[in-house]
């Protein structure tokens, strides 16, 4: 087949070109140039900015088109115009963010989405973004209604994940000692390996298939004990864990998702790591084991340190500052022992 890949040198993009290409398909890139230009030297590379000028994608032909980097339903409305005569079937990558609210568990495709009144043509307003994916979504179906996949992606985690929520776990840990873990070790959590979602999404483009689809995983229940203590098993650590209340927490300000990544307080946190994939499970979503997952991320996390030379914790993206900085997860563990000691004293 012959792919247009929309993006494809960040992060999930350039797993699914690895994908596509490990195949035998053709592929070839449209992006702006900015983001890793010299991967994939022996595809074809296409110039230009979706929200400005697309005139590189006019009086083309490919089988399908896959989209990593659609934000707003503005320039999803405009890829969409330009290709809809040029491609068979389009994919999105839209987000499990598109969710109006986590107020009961196992919320599958049909669950209530958000909407806003508010200009969702700004890619920048963090407030919106689940709205905005979703307005792509109704683009892309106005556009081109039954060629569409819109694969509604949990947590990716993997190899060149640039926001490191995972990345900070698996460092973390790695990094030995007394860890601060949140709340109840039982509480879910969901994520799916970057590889196995390009795969699959691959896998989808060659079988025709359209619809939304929620992709996140594993396909069983996984905790945040058995999250953290597969990191130290595949590290070889000697971490030990601290699992602090959610209240002490909240009370002492930590920030939940920055400070501590993968960390939803209360209900609504169970219930967005609850999410329903049976639909993409049916549909042959599959998934390597977490080890596996984590080995690799921590292999990717010592090769990019050993070539930039940065400190390990806490990790700094674009999107500020991830995971707990050492001396403030020292004291917030030390004053965690004090009171509880104090009260079994009582």
């Amino acid at each position: 087949m012959k792919l247009l890949i929309i993006g494809g040198t960040k992060f999930l993009g350039r797993h699914i070109v690895k994908s596509a290409l490990a195949q035998g398909h053709e592929v070839t890139l449209f992006n702006r140039g900015l983001t890793n230009p010299e991967l994939f030297p022996d595809v074809e590379h296409l110039q230009g900015d979706r929200n400005r000028d697309l005139r590189v994608l006019k009086n083309r032909r490919w089988d399908a088109a896959v989209d990593t980097c659609g934000y707003t339903p503005c320039s999803m409305l405009q890829t969409a115009e330009v290709l809809a005569n040029s491609i068979d079937h389009y994919t999105f990558i839209s987000s499990q963010s598109v969710y109006a609210a986590y107020t009961k568990p196992n919320q599958d495709e049909n669950a209530p989405v958000k909407t806003t009144n508010e200009d969702l043509n700004d890619e920048a307003d963090e407030k919106t973004y689940g709205a905005r994916k979703f307005a792509c979504e109704q683009a892309l179906a106005k556009a081109m209604p039954n060629r569409v996949l819109v694969i509604r992606a949990g947590l990716i985690v993997g190899p060149h994940d640039y926001i490191d929520r995972f990345s900070y776990w698996v460092k973390r840990v790695a990094d030995g000692g007394a860890v601060l873990a949140p709340g109840l070790p039982t509480k879910p959590v969901q994520l799916i390996d970057v590889r196995d979602l390009a795969d699959w999404n691959i896998g989808m483009v060659e079988s025709g298939r359209n619809g939304i689809y929620n992709a996140t995983g594993p396909d069983y229940k996984l905790t945040f004990k058995d999250l953290l203590e597969t990191c130290r098993a595949a590290s070889g650590s000697d971490a030990k864990f601290s699992w602090l209340s959610e209240e002490f927490l909240l009370e002492e300000s930590v920030k939940p998702w920055s400070e501590i990544p993968f960390w939803f307080p209360g209900e609504e946190g169970v219930n967005f790591f609850s999410i329903d994939c049976g639909k993409a499970l049916q549909a042959g979503l599959k998934f390597r084991p977490l080890s596996e997952t984590v080995k690799d991320t921590l292999a990717w996390i010592t090769s990019r340190e050993n070539l930039k030379k940065e400190p390990a914790r806490p990790l700094v993206t674009a999107q500020g500052q991830i995971g707990l900085n050492p001396d403030r997860e020292k004291e917030l563990l030390r004053r965690w022992h004090d009171q509880t000691s104090a009260l079994e004293t009582v």
